[in-house]
């Protein structure tokens, strides 16, 4: 029965591209990880070497509250200004949320999580981050300039907007021109960090997933750069078990973020509304995202009901 709902969803073309979409990003997130980790962790060293006062204790177990309100001791105020100092647009709203003061003299990762999304309080690695929190990562510390420069950020700024696109499509369908956006958008951004190792195979990961029917069989296409692909270069061991896998993944960063805007009481309830449906229509699905769900319709019941 679970696989009927699966092969309903499969046989969607929009569904499919946006399963796949989503699968790419993840692709490229895998293969961030040990690269934005050792940026973040030279970048760390770079500020204690230039700025021996950064190496002091916290001296009064700062907050998240403490940096906002401006009243936490003076070395993690330090800290709080070496941040905004290396932000590459330092006048919007940091995530202060994200982090424990106390913990940047230490822990390089707790200084990274400034330059990212709402929501990342709970992550203590980068093998713990989504692709929004990487890829915002990038977009906003200085520290990936020598990649990532003020001339090439557009390239960056545009795979975060498909990214957006992808998370607030609230029927979990993207269209066959979204699709080819995605793609340059895609290809402009390997292309910019094609020096990172593992990007070439990611590459060639992400190029065999855009190619691969997931409907009933596997056809000949083409990939981003345009060059025609053989039916051999599919991906291969694509089982209906890994498939729900990856839409999985995806419709629990949906809800995370979902979760996010409840408790910022900005959520969209038509969104909420719509992946309800959704999950209503794909019983295997409501199966495992009910609870979740059920707990974000809970935090925005001051806002317009589902």
């Amino acid at each position: 029965m679970c696989e009927e709902y699966l092969v309903a969803r499969l046989n969607d073309r929009e569904y499919a591209s946006w399963l796949k979409a989503g699968r790419c990003l993840y692709i490229l997130k895998d293969v961030l990880h040990n690269f934005t980790n050792e940026q973040m962790q030279g970048f760390h060293q770079a500020l204690l070497r230039m700025n021996p006062s950064l190496r002091e204790q916290c001296q009064q177990s700062c907050q998240s509250g403490d940096i906002k309100l401006s009243r936490a001791c003076s070395p993690c105020l330090q800290w709080r200004s070496e941040i905004l100092n290396h932000h590459r647009q330092p006048n919007s709203n940091l995530n202060w949320d994200n982090c424990i003061p106390s913990a940047w003299r230490t822990r390089h990762w707790e200084l990274a999580k400034a330059y990212m999304p709402r929501g990342q309080g709970h992550v203590n690695a980068v093998d713990q981050c989504d692709p929004s929190a990487l890829l915002n990562l990038i977009n906003f510390c200085d520290c990936f300039a020598s990649v990532n420069s003020y001339k090439n950020s557009s390239c960056v700024r545009e795979l975060i907007k498909c990214r957006n696109h992808l998370m607030h499509s609230a029927n979990q369908h993207v269209s066959d021109a979204w699709m080819i956006k995605f793609k340059l958008a895609l290809q402009h951004f390997v292309r910019l960090f094609s020096e990172v190792r593992g990007m070439q195979l990611a590459e060639n990961m992400i190029t065999r997933m855009l190619a691969v029917d997931l409907s009933i069989s596997f056809t000949d296409a083409v990939d981003y750069n345009g060059e025609e692909l053989a039916t051999d270069s599919v991906i291969d061991d694509v089982t209906p078990e890994l498939i729900t896998k990856w839409e999985a993944d995806l419709i629990r960063e949906m809800l995370w973020e979902l979760r996010q805007m409840a408790e910022d009481e900005t959520m969209d309830s038509n969104q909420l509304k719509m992946l309800d449906n959704f999950l209503q229509k794909n019983k295997d699905l409501k199966a495992m995202f009910s609870p979740e769900l059920q707990a974000i319709s809970t935090l925005g019941a001051g806002q317009k009901k589902i």
